[in-house]
């Protein structure tokens, strides 16, 4: 996916509503926290443009449910074009850490990832779009803070047809305030069954490293 993000697009579907998550105008666009998702990267990643991925989550915005919290929703859309650095590991398989920001201004983070794997086309894509408002809590916005604003923030990629829940990692530092992360605004029952979930798939998997 190219890394020059295009003009937001707009939704004006009176017709489509029902879905909770869009007014009269809803805008559209990519974050530049996406920007990271290429095909040289260890993270899932689209051959198209950014336009072209816009173009497909408009056309599949009926499609929205609600994420970990209140502004945060998942869009599925066709996998075609789609990779997945999703990888389920083997015994004696070798993993590589490193430490380091997820971007410009974040404090580092400690990552595994699996060394010598390589990306899959995916069978299961999921689009995670925040609400501008909530990004503008950290100041990680995009677009103004508008309630009709929504940015995608992540493609998550899956080469098999069940979906892939936010890594502990992520939920652990958005929880409990890393910088960068999005308070989860969870309960400790609510945190500690979301974190069961995402153990439970990822305790055998890892992105490439």
């Amino acid at each position: 996916m190219t890394n020059s993000n295009p003009n937001p697009i707009i939704i004006i579907d009176n017709n489509s509503q029902a879905d909770g998550y869009s007014g009269e105008s809803t805008i559209l666009t990519v974050n530049s926290f996406c920007n990271r998702q290429t095909a040289e990267s260890p993270y899932s990643h689209f051959t198209g443009s950014h336009t072209k991925l816009l173009d497909l989550i408009a056309e599949n915005w009926y499609s929205c449910k609600p994420g970990y919290r209140t502004g945060v929703v998942i869009v599925t859309i066709p996998p075609e074009g789609f990779y997945s650095s999703v990888c389920r590991l083997q015994p004696g398989d070798t993993l590589q850490g490193s430490y380091k920001p997820r971007r410009e201004g974040e404090e580092p983070r400690k990552t595994l990832g699996i060394s010598g794997g390589e990306k899959l086309p995916a069978r299961l894509v999921e689009v995670v779009l925040y609400n501008s408002p909530v990004l503008a809590e950290e100041g990680s916005n995009d677009l103004p803070s508008e309630g009709g604003n929504w940015e995608v923030v992540s493609i998550n990629a899956s080469p098999w047809e069940g979906g892939t829940p936010i890594h502990p990692q992520v939920l652990m530092h958005n929880h409990f305030g890393s910088s960068g992360g999005t308070k989860t605004n969870l309960t400790d029952e609510q945190f500690c069954a979301m974190l069961r979930h995402s153990f439970m798939y990822w305790k055998d998997k890892a992105l490439l490293s």
